[in-house]
């Protein structure tokens, strides 16, 4: 009975020290910077809602948002100087091809949020209807142009088979004005606030004619060796959010409100069309994962257009080891 009343005693010592442990770990809170690329948005909605819903504080996580476009997020993440970015497929493959260790770890999009629209005059139904054209893109680089250019690959067309204008991020306004009759936008943005001016467009989107690797969450491979737990942490509380997000659009759409500046002044009918329309391309049986295939088509791309000089592991450049 002695021995038995002794083991106890230690057992419940033990179990005291680990819950005093426990205690002091679950004190610390990990402070985020959260690069966004973009600025305040509906379509960062499962972020607002895990922030609101207590998913980040239940994983000791608070989080900054960076609006900032000067902000580099996939740098800084590869440099150790934050762990997390939200970036795009191509983001990734062409960083780790210029030696940049990091990986994507949260399939957010599960279809490419890129469209072609077009004047219906000139009656483009497919993307082969689009040799020729001139078509307006905000640069010669990021999602808008590798979606483009997936597009034309599609329809075996090439880069030289249309002539591509850089105009800035007014795609809107170049539509409208009639200044580029061809414009490359974001599916559940552009092509919304367009039709909700009264403007006819004949849309092309990219996700119907390719599947590539699309916006998701950034890691480094040092947070993902030295502190898998942060990781998954964080992860797990986006895909909750995201979850609760397309179950209940709009709680999520008031949710956001407090998120954007003058949320008030815009359209309430077209903001809850960009969340419908997002929600239809994150949608996915296991939320969060990343299709080997798409990142597959996206490496694709990347090298047809020269813009990667060979192919890379892949293993490397994404991984499903954090989705629940």
């Amino acid at each position: 009975m002695f021995r038995k009343l002794v083991l106890l005693m230690l057992g419940l010592g033990v179990g005291l020290m680990a819950c005093s442990r426990s205690g002091v770990q679950n004190e610390a809170v990990n402070k985020i910077r959260l690069p966004m690329g973009y600025i305040p948005n509906i379509q960062y909605a499962p972020f607002y809602v895990a922030i609101e819903k207590g998913y980040f504080k239940d994983a000791r996580i608070e989080i900054e948002f960076d609006y900032s476009f000067e902000t580099d997020g996939v740098s800084l993440v590869g440099a150790g100087e934050l762990p997390f970015s939200v970036v795009s497929g191509e983001q990734v493959l062409l960083a780790r091809s210029q030696g940049v260790p990091v990986t994507y770890v949260t399939g957010w999009y599960q279809k490419f949020p890129v469209s072609v629209i077009a004047a219906p005059a000139l009656n483009i139904k497919e993307p082969a209807d689009l040799r020729g054209q001139k078509i307006g893109v905000p640069g010669l680089f990021g999602a808008n142009y590798i979606g483009a250019q997936a597009l034309l690959f599609s329809a075996g067309l090439k880069p030289e088979d249309v002539t591509f204008e850089a105009i800035g991020f007014n795609q809107v306004g170049a539509f409208a004005s009639g200044a580029s009759d061809v414009v490359v936008v974001y599916t559940a943005n552009e092509p919304i606030q367009l039709r909700a001016q009264g403007f006819d467009l004949t849309e092309l989107r990219v996700s119907d004619y390719a599947q590539l690797a699309s916006n998701g969450l950034l890691a480094s491979e040092k947070v993902i060796a030295d502190d898998p737990e942060l990781v998954l942490a964080f992860v797990s509380a986006f895909i909750k959010g995201l979850e609760y997000t397309i179950e209940h659009s709009n709680e999520a759409m008031t949710i956001s409100a407090t998120y954007i500046p003058d949320f008030e002044t815009l359209d309430s009918k077209v903001q809850k069309q960009v969340l419908d329309t997002s929600i239809e391309m994150w949608k996915a049986e296991r939320l969060g994962y990343s299709d080997p295939q798409a990142w597959e088509n996206m490496q694709n791309v990347l090298f047809d257009m020269g813009l990667i000089k060979e192919k890379m592991d892949l293993g490397k450049a994404f991984t499903n080891e954090f989705i629940p």
